[in-house]
């Protein structure tokens, strides 16, 4: 009789884990969805600014109070492409991130998502100058290309049942590696030195994407409370906005056809 009962025990305590990694799978994968949601609202917040920011910016070549190269410039474009505001328009992303990281632990979960989506904006305002230099087919095709790499990247992090954390500390020092480089080359002004900069970015990024996705998911916890699960879903989102954003920009440089 005891023998019955202790096997009776086991089944219903395995079949009660079962309804526990169940219910935290479920509990993760609408974490993780949320982490991607806000991730891709970001991007189209960004491309949709980004494009208006353009349409506002060119003029008709008998309309143009200035030019950049051979487009021509309505009184929008040179404030934000050719005044000082330029340098406003530039390192606003960057203040926002700085910002952002923070402050988002004092934040309410709906702050922290208007902030991402704010964010995102003035991103979207910052690389509306790429429209251009770069033709709207090159630009089409690096988004399409960074998107499918970044989906195989992020997936495999996600699935994977390897540890990433051992390259994270090798990442983030090349990423370092990568601002001061950046830095040196505004003053030197190098395109072969843009060139290896570039590639070695998008190696960088699409580690980081792997990685970011591991520690997003590796995040979640079934006990945090649903203003704490919104903020890390949104924190996720950064994360991997920002490696999206990185691998386009750079893969842009190396493969996009610029406007005559």
């Amino acid at each position: 009789m005891s023998d019955f009962d202790r096997n009776a025990s086991a089944r219903f305590g395995a079949g009660v884990a079962r309804a526990g990694a169940a219910e935290i799978d479920q509990g993760l994968r609408t974490y993780m969805l949320g982490v991607y949601n806000n991730m891709v609202l970001g991007l189209a917040i960004t491309g949709l600014v980004a494009l208006g920011a353009n349409l506002l910016s060119i003029a008709a070549p008998a309309d143009a109070v200035a030019r950049m190269g051979s487009v021509g410039l309505t009184s929008f474009g040179v404030a934000i492409y050719g005044s000082p505001l330029r340098y406003v328009v530039m390192l606003a992303p960057l203040a926002f991130v700085f910002f952002f990281s923070f402050r988002i632990n004092q934040m309410s979960a709906s702050s922290a998502r208007t902030m991402f989506l704010a964010f995102s904006a003035v991103m979207g305002l910052s690389l509306s100058s790429i429209l251009l230099f770069y033709t709207k087919q090159s630009v089409s095709l690096a988004f399409f290309e960074t998107s499918a790499a970044f989906g195989a990247l992020s997936l495999y992090g996600y699935t994977t049942k390897r540890s990433l954390s051992g390259m994270g500390s090798f990442l983030i020092m090349g990423l370092f590696g990568i601002v001061i480089a950046s830095l040196v080359n505004i003053f030197v002004a190098s395109s072969a030195f843009q060139f290896g900069i570039s590639i070695l970015a998008i190696l960088i990024f699409a580690g980081l994407t792997a990685w970011d996705t591991q520690t997003i998911k590796e995040m979640y916890d079934a006990r945090d409370g649903v203003d704490v699960a919104a903020k890390k879903s949104v924190n996720g989102a950064l994360m991997l906005y920002l490696d999206f954003i990185n691998i386009f920009q750079n893969l842009l440089y190396l493969t996009g056809n610029r406007n005559n």
